[in-house]
């Protein structure tokens, strides 16, 4: 019973939730810690820092942890994975078929997925704020400076990352 619980669960964010893993991130949350009970809060904002640390998606190795954690076996784990990424494969060939067949380009559409990836990414970031996280000031200031030397000074993301990463070893 509770590998159809996984299937239906991770099948249901893979099929509901587009933009990767960082945008899933409070769809998941509200899934396996809210509904189904799977993790606690803590254990949820746990996994999330260690599946931004491990190979893979971040969204596929949630669903890996939380499959895992629910069902006590790799079976649970390997269930759940599937599920999670069986609906964009099948909308990912629906997708290249028909854009194969029509050969046209969708520009305006694609801009509004850019904006909706943003927003979903952003209500991620506030949803994993809960009462045992809070957001700094210098956090602030750092992904402001971050934003404006990617938006205005045209820097590229590794030398921000580098430089993000020495200013906040310095800053804490």
């Amino acid at each position: 019973m509770i590998y159809l619980q996984l299937f239906f669960t991770f099948f249901k964010i893979g099929l509901f939730n587009f933009g990767g893993g960082y945008a899933m991130i409070s769809f998941l949350q509200n899934e396996v810690v809210y509904k189904q009970a799977w993790l606690s809060t803590a254990e949820f904002t746990d996994i999330v820092a260690i599946s931004q640390g491990t190979p893979g998606p971040v969204g596929i190795n949630l669903a890996t942890y939380t499959g895992y954690t629910a069902s006590g076996s790799v079976w649970g784990a390997a269930v759940s994975t599937l599920a999670v990424c069986l609906p964009s494969l099948l909308l990912l060939i629906l997708a290249g078929k028909f854009l194969f067949a029509t050969r046209q380009k969708y520009h305006v559409a694609w801009h509004l997925l850019r904006l909706t990836v943003i927003g979903l990414i952003a209500a991620a970031a506030l949803t994993l704020c809960n009462g045992e996280n809070f957001i700094d000031y210098k956090s602030v200031l750092l992904c402001a400076g971050a934003f404006v030397a990617v938006w205005k000074y045209k820097r590229g993301p590794v030398s921000v990352l580098l430089v993000s990463g020495l200013v906040g070893l310095l800053l804490y």
